[in-house]
């Protein structure tokens, strides 16, 4: 059991890595945004899944509530996330930022 919780913990930190290097690498606020968006939701949940189950190593009524907390927490991140992603960009489109293409690039 602890060798699956080690697996999801370490698979979510590598997309918490992959998502800061989309941030540090990509062209423009929209791609940034994108990579920080999907990353960081999938990373959370299975970080959060990780410590879930981790928590249940240990059976007991009160572990059960804490690792159901857990999840209930990974599942509102995975909703919310999301949404926020889209609503940020919805206002960074109608502020005018514009989305890069080849033309735009900095030469």
């Amino acid at each position: 059991m602890t060798i699956v919780c080690a697996i999801l913990i370490l698979g979510g930190l590598f997309f918490y890595a992959v998502g800061v290097v989309g941030i540090l690498r990509l062209p423009d606020f929209y791609t940034r945004l994108h990579a920080a968006g999907k990353c960081d939701t999938l990373a959370s949940f299975l970080v959060l899944t990780g410590l879930a189950l981790y928590n249940l190593s240990d059976f007991t009524l009160a572990n059960v509530l804490v690792s159901l907390k857990i999840l209930a927490i990974a599942a509102f991140i995975s909703v919310a996330s999301p949404t926020a992603t889209h609503a940020i960009t919805e206002g960074a489109l109608i502020s005018g930022v514009q989305p890069w293409t080849k033309e735009t690039r900095a030469k």
